[in-house]
């Protein structure tokens, strides 16, 4: 019976591709559903043999430690360039975004601090 492995939504397609090289690398049988229209199917790899799951598992977990440490160590290199994304880099490169963003983020506390505003502390 197949066995969900890896659920595909929001995943960039670089880590995707890497999973699926993983599991053909060690021979462990999958596939995938792709996502409908309508959101009724699951994008997905599932494994089509249970008894691999332990072992898809582990490479997994090893594969995550190993794309931690390499996004670290771009994002260093990025930081010892003077190229690592902030908040400033984020307002120049789309302001109206920032502006309309920061200008929700001010309504959303405003109104979250409101209510407070009439309770009486006598």
């Amino acid at each position: 019976m197949a066995t969900l492995f890896f659920k595909l939504k929001g995943v960039p397609d670089r880590e995707a591709d890497e999973i699926r090289q993983l599991l053909d690398d060690h021979e462990i049988s999958f596939y995938e559903t792709p996502p409908s229209i309508w959101q009724v199917s699951m994008e997905a790899i599932w494994l089509r043999n249970d008894e691999q799951l332990e072992q898809a598992k582990q490479l997994l977990a090893e594969y995550q430690q190993q794309l931690s440490a390499r996004v670290k160590d771009e994002y260093a290199e990025l930081e010892k360039q003077g190229k690592a994304p902030n908040l400033w880099a984020r307002f120049k490169e789309d302001p109206m975004q920032f502006i309309v963003f920061s200008l929700i983020i001010a309504l959303v506390i405003y109104l979250s601090i409101i209510p407070l505003s009439s309770l009486s502390f006598d």
